[in-house]
């Protein structure tokens, strides 16, 4: 009993003093049958200057960071969220398979210049994958192999380029891949559905035991700090119902993802680092559907990725949201030719 009351007490003291961090969180919702769902917040300490981009099979890239950078070939098109236009942080590939990538401020991706292996700039780490990959089981296959070095220079807004990287696909499957002490860890399994940021996501479970033993019903921590908002959200996952059908089931993880953001505006002395939440996503991965939501604007927009031409040979398209511009339904017209945007480098 002793040694149970001690353990609780250390999760719990570890859920209180879990460092703040720039914050995000990520769900996985089982709709009717087996469909699944993905949805996101975009939470930052300023406007991360996110457009929308649409990138075909058949395009030739490049780890962005030099010669030593890694080359291939995108086997698959899909629709991403970028960030400062550097990165891609969100999206959905062609084959049903959806990467979200979150702040961890504990990423140590280890010495790149003593790797010995091809170069990927950290802002291509999620694109990387979905030109490449169609199931969970696949990239994790792969990325198990380290096939690359990740490379992760300073942000235009001075924040460290340090991340966690979560899967899905069509069946539900879920990875989180993190690079902690410089080393790769995955958790693959339907059941890590929850990601947010701080801690790491071994501690993150444990912490959530804990508050599985008190009860969501009964009470749970209300914070914006990652552990707390990992805690809630476990629990209100659980707490909904499942197997709703699509359009109440991205009005199911739409509620939820709201209902775990971070109002705009939102200051704290004691926690600087805490943000706002900038923009929400879900994603449908049987009907091949990606939903956006900015806290700027009044309607939720989407974009069918059966009506953009992806085949090889089509041009990459983005649509721009810097204007901030009132958009609702689908939207795969309003996308416009461009070249795509250059993945965050070193400086020269």
């Amino acid at each position: 009993m002793r040694k149970t009351l001690t353990a609780i007490l250390a999760l719990a003291t570890a859920a209180i003093i879990v460092p703040a961090a720039d914050a995000c969180t990520r769900i996985v919702y089982q709709g009717a049958g087996s469909s699944h769902f993905v949805g996101r917040t975009m939470d930052w300490a300023t406007e991360t200057g996110t457009d929308l981009w649409a990138f075909p099979a058949g395009l030739k890239r490049d780890g962005g960071v030099g010669e030593a950078s890694i080359g291939w070939t995108s086997k698959y098109g899909s629709v991403i969220s970028g960030f400062y236009n550097i990165a891609t942080v969100d999206g959905v590939n062609d084959a049903g398979l959806a990467g979200n990538v979150l702040y961890l401020a504990e990423s140590d991706y280890g010495d790149y210049k003593t790797a010995g292996k091809p170069l990927l700039s950290v802002g291509a780490w999620l694109q990387y994958v979905l030109d490449n990959y169609s199931t969970v089981a696949e990239a994790v296959d792969a990325l198990s192999q380290e096939p690359f070095a990740l490379v992760a220079p300073v942000l235009p807004d001075g924040h460290a380029a340090t991340g966690h990287l979560a899967l899905a696909d069509k069946t539900g499957d879920s990875a989180i891949f993190e690079y902690i002490g410089g080393k790769l860890t995955i958790h693959h399994g339907k059941q890590y559905n929850v990601m947010t940021n701080s801690p790491p996501f071994d501690q993150q479970l444990a912490i959530s035991t804990y508050w599985d033993s008190v009860g969501g019903a009964n009470f749970l921590p209300g914070t914006s700090r990652a552990a707390d908002r990992f805690a809630r959200m476990s629990w209100m996952l659980n707490a909904v119902p499942p197997g709703q059908a699509e359009d109440a089931a991205v009005a199911e993880v739409m509620s939820l993802i709201r209902a775990i953001s971070v109002p705009l505006g939102i200051q704290d002395p004691k926690a600087p680092n805490i943000a706002s939440t900038r923009w929400r996503t879900a994603a449908d991965l049987d009907a091949g559907r990606y939903f956006f939501e900015s806290v700027h604007t009044p309607a939720v927009f989407w974009v069918d990725l059966g009506k953009l031409d992806l085949k090889p040979g089509a041009p990459s398209l983005k649509l721009d949201l810097q204007a901030k511009p009132i958009l609702a339904g689908e939207v795969s017209k309003e996308f416009k030719p461009a070249e795509p945007f250059k993945f965050l480098a070193p400086a020269s």
